[in-house]
């Protein structure tokens, strides 16, 4: 056993954050102090990845611990919408609902994204409370807001009539935006303090710093980066108070923390879109910009402090649940994730397996050890076609993070290992009726 007790679990999910926008990813211009220590405390993952390459699909994968496809979360329009039609099935079981069958208390603070129909809702997916936005923070735009305001470092900030929502009753709308981490950050430590006596599971999914961007005064015009790395810094404080919060109650040596992102940066929005580092491409993407992560482990005196190179994915942290709750897994349903126990509190590796990268329904690439194939590719935004492979593109992910050196034509052997994976994933797929119609 992990522990005596179960170990709680918190998810900080940040949204459109980029792989180099954090101090311990490297920014020389955003300060993260707060992150930067649990990544000094913690186990820092330098090869993380999203389930995929944009918003919706990326939370599905997450809370399912299975690729999008399965559930039918993915698709031609990328995302759901406040028109969509669709949501997560209410056939797919979430963490919320495998960890409340083991008798905790479960919260979902922030940005949902997973639809708004009975079924589809936060309170039907097994969280017993909610409070934050629907979708994201750039829909439901005012019917005279200018093209591309969204991507303005200065945005108005009554340009988007989306609501905040507490367990599905409105509180506010529109939704004032620069209130919005603190106000999750004030729920989020209200629940840790009232659950403290009991196994507990916070979703805690920021809105930023997805455009349009805002950060409350006490940050707003601090930040080298502008008000994208206001709104950055602004949700690293935020990490700080969870933090300190645990410590105080004494419940930080048995609540794994695991902070990371839905995807990369969104690129075309300039100063808005934040870094991928030394990644190729960014959000909407499957080159490494697009879906690999900051992703950073925190549980002082479990959780040994260090860097890891596994690779390791969103997916992971469903199975990882389980594992704290001393859950079995759902019976009949096909996970996709491992569970990171033996990496995260013994230092051991893990098995080698391949990762698939989908955009959409469809798979652009895989990777295998260090090894990753392209068998399409398309920028994440302003590319209309993807253009396809053959043979694939080949890159070594140890010798070149930039995939900008494409070596298939010397390692055909290589190729052909990936291209085996891919078969078999597929020969084992069963896709989900489409939801993002």
């Amino acid at each position: 056993m992990l522990c005596a007790a179960p170990a709680n679990l918190i998810i900080i999910f940040a949204d459109d954050l980029g792989y180099g926008d954090l101090g311990c990813y490297g920014s020389p211009v955003i300060r993260t102090p707060n992150l930067d220590r649990m990544a000094a405390e913690g186990l820092r993952f330098t090869d993380f990845y999203s389930a995929a390459e944009v918003c919706t699909p990326s939370r599905a994968g997450l809370l399912t611990g299975r690729y999008p496809i399965r559930s039918g979360m993915c698709g031609n329009r990328r995302v759901l919408f406040p028109n969509s039609k669709g949501g997560l099935p209410p056939a797919e079981i979430t963490i919320a609902e495998a960890l409340k069958d083991k008798g905790y208390a479960t919260a979902h603070i922030g940005k949902w994204h997973l639809g708004i129909h009975a079924g589809s809702r936060p309170l039907d997916q097994g969280f017993d409370y909610s409070f934050g936005l629907p979708y994201s923070n750039d829909m439901d735009g005012r019917p005279d807001l200018p093209k591309g305001a969204s991507g303005l470092a200065d945005p108005p900030r009554d340009g988007w009539n989306v609501p905040l929502l507490r367990n599905g009753q409105v509180v506010e709308q529109p939704a004032d935006q620069t209130t919005l981490t603190r106000r999750y950050t004030e729920e989020a430590l209200k629940f840790i303090a009232e659950k403290k006596g009991r196994p507990f599971f916070l979703y805690f999914a920021h809105t930023f710093p997805h455009v349009p961007m805002f950060a409350s005064a006490a940050f707003k015009g601090k930040s080298r980066a502008g008000i994208y790395g206001d709104a950055v810094e602004e949700i690293d404080w935020s990490v700080g108070q969870i933090m300190d919060t645990l410590k105080q109650n004494g419940l930080a040596e048995n609540t794994l923390v695991f902070f990371t992102s839905d995807n990369g940066p969104w690129l075309i929005m300039g100063d808005q879109g934040g870094s991928a580092g030394p990644l190729r491409e960014g959000k909407g993407s499957t080159w490494e910009g697009g879906m690999r992560v900051p992703g950073i482990a925190w549980m002082p005196g479990r959780v040994k402090p260090g860097v890891s190179s596994q690779p390791a994915n969103a997916m992971d942290l469903f199975p990882t649940a389980l594992g704290l709750a001393a859950a079995a897994p759902p019976p009949g349903v096909v996970l996709d994730g491992l569970d990171l126990a033996p990496l995260l509190f013994a230092a051991q590796p893990l098995p080698e397996r391949p990762f698939f990268y989908y955009r959409g329904d469809q798979l652009f690439a895989c990777r295998l050890g260090e090894w990753k194939a392209h068998f399409k590719t398309q920028a994440g935004y302003g590319q209309p076609k993807a253009e396809a492979h053959e043979p694939p593109l080949l890159f070594h992910l140890g010798r070149d993070i930039s995939e900008k050196r494409d070596v298939a034509t010397r390692h055909p052997e290589v190729l052909a290992r990936l291209q085996e994976a891919v078969k078999t994933h597929r020969a084992g797929l069963t896709p989900g009726a489409p939801q993002l119609q």
